[in-house]
């Protein structure tokens, strides 16, 4: 069965050959979305995807002995009124309203997050809250001026010593690098506006009542936060897209199905193979959407593009989940907790019951998922699931959390290139790739996180594939989906006119730039020092 089927598990023949309007590589959030509106458009699509049982890439639900859990956690909040109507339509009658709570946990204690001065010195203790501030003060009196990394804007901001409890711990933990190689312009991006003195002076007020609502403190802002979410996780949204795409009698998903080969077929078109439990398969189409890493991409296209050597120098940084049941009718409320402790290597721990009580079926068991960031091939990801397991028992004995007597089992799950790693050299690559093959092959369009290697969240990823059907439907690159800038504003691409035939162009709405503005901040290393000759011209 060519058209309708959700798994080709039986009848493809190697030499099996599918001709539809758009292969699509990837069933993730892009991937799915674009299928999703091309097939309500009347256009025939067949997604591949490498995994025999998921979809929804990094935003998919694993379910484990009737116990569910996200990779990573996706909260479903857009400013787009346009994603989240698309969300609605999807998935009508299944999302629930849920409390937000995150906080930050080291030696044995919670901290607010974002950090609550007063609380936080509280916790600390007074000889350590002394030294804190004392190490602050030297800052302020002293400060670096010569700031070139992530260390030394951080330090000059809030002293050494909080420095090293706050931020070193995490921040090397989910990028792998340390803090003094990351520039201080993301740590200035990303902790902007965050100040010591401001933070103690609104403690101050909220302790005397001067703070007027709705701005009456963090806490109402920050704890009492709610969020919503599909009531079975994430990949709820994306098997109903999937189902939906099916149901249309236009479109295929073919799981189990790992990206081969990318060709071109000389008259505009493309030949995408994949291979799967049964041979290869054999898509021909007028267009190909790739939500492939770019790297992966470049090294599967035939002909070879002339810079595949650049996208071969993108890296990625990748991540594991260490997911436990735990006979504990109560655990800590949060979501998600930040681990700050430089004596375990687990960097956050999710409460999946937290996130939906439906994601747990047994309420005296609760079902905790330790994340670890590491790269594809260290010791970590390199670990036996049994070690890992055990690793993850252990941690939480040492964190004071749960006893490991109390766990009852757990399951290990690997996702390879979860964060696309912004090295000094990674725009360049890019920019390389994308201006060759935008050149020489109009019909094949990049979406989504790896695909455009992007550290962008679902919404970002949705509209980059909302806007390529846009394309798709109009014959032409009417809009630019790269063209996302850290002031938010956004281009369309082409020269006005250029082609007659093509329908009046209009701005990105402002529904589809408050997507695309999502795009998250990522550390890149310290630029390198340009040569004293250079400096002197």
């Amino acid at each position: 069965m060519v058209n309708g089927t959700i798994r080709a598990t039986s009848g493809a023949a190697a030499s099996e050959s599918r001709k539809v309007d758009v292969a699509i590589i990837g069933a993730g959030p892009a991937g799915l979305t674009a299928g999703y509106l091309l097939t309500k458009r009347g256009f025939s699509v067949a997604i591949i995807e490498k995994d025999q049982t998921y979809v929804g890439g990094i935003s998919r639900t694993v379910e484990h002995e009737g116990y569910r859990f996200d990779i990573g956690g996706h909260r479903f909040f857009s400013k787009s009124r346009q994603v989240v109507d698309l969300w609605n339509e999807i998935l009508p009658d299944d999302f629930i309203q849920r409390p937000r709570m995150s906080r930050i946990y080291y030696e044995g204690k919670f901290y607010s997050y974002p950090l609550r001065a007063f609380e936080a010195l509280w916790n600390l203790g007074l000889v350590r809250s002394t030294l804190c501030m004392a190490s602050f003060a030297k800052a302020k009196a002293f400060p670096n001026k010569q700031v070139k990394s992530f260390e030394d804007w951080t330090v000059n901001q809030f002293g050494q010593k909080l420095y090293s409890i706050f931020f070193k711990t995490y921040t090397e933990k989910v990028w792998g690098m340390p803090c003094d190689e990351m520039s201080a312009d993301w740590a200035a991006q990303r902790i902007k506006g965050l100040s010591l003195w401001g933070a103690v002076t609104d403690g101050l007020k909220r302790s005397l009542g001067l703070n007027k609502r709705p701005n009456d403190g963090m806490q109402t802002k920050t704890l009492l936060e709610t969020f919503r979410y599909p009531r079975l996780g994430p990949g709820m949204m994306w098997d109903a897209a999937r189902d939906k795409i099916v149901a249309t009698g236009k479109g295929e998903v073919l799981m189990g199905h790992a990206f081969k080969q990318l060709a071109a077929d000389g008259q505009g078109g493309w030949r995408l193979s994949a291979t799967g439990p049964d041979g290869d398969v054999v898509i021909e189409a007028g267009h190909a959407i790739s939500s492939a890493p770019m790297r992966e991409l470049a090294a599967r296209l035939h002909p070879l593009p002339q810079t595949t050597l650049e996208a071969s120098r993108l890296k990625y940084r990748d991540f594991l989940t260490v997911a436990l049941k735990i006979r504990s009718e109560e655990l800590f409320p949060d979501n998600w907790i930040y681990i700050h402790d430089s004596k375990v290597k687990v960097g956050r721990i999710q409460n999946f019951r937290s996130w939906s009580p439906e994601m747990v079926p047994d309420e005296s068991v609760a079902c905790v998922g330790l994340e670890y960031f590491c790269f594809e091939g260290d010791d970590l990801w390199d670990s036996s699931d049994d070690d890992l397991v055990e690793l993850a028992k252990k941690e939480m004995a040492i964190l004071g959390l749960v006893s490991p007597d109390k766990v009852i089992g757990g399951v290990v799950v690997r996702q390879e290139k979860a964060y696309p790693v912004y090295d000094d050299e990674y725009a360049a690559n890019v920019l390389a790739m994308r201006t060759e093959l935008e050149a020489a092959h109009p019909t094949l369009h990049m979406v989504g996180r790896n695909g455009m290697h992007r550290y962008n969240n679902q919404d970002h990823a949705m509209m980059t594939a909302m806007l390529t059907v846009e394309n798709i439907a109009a014959g032409a690159r009417v809009y630019d989906t790269w063209c996302v800038n850290e002031d938010a504003e956004y281009h369309e691409a082409g020269d006005e006119g250029a082609q007659g035939s093509i329908p009046a162009r209009a701005p990105l709405s402002e529904d589809q730039a408050a997507a695309l503005a999502s795009l998250r901040d990522v550390p890149e290393r310290i630029a390198p020092e340009k040569p004293a000759a250079a400096k002197a011209a």
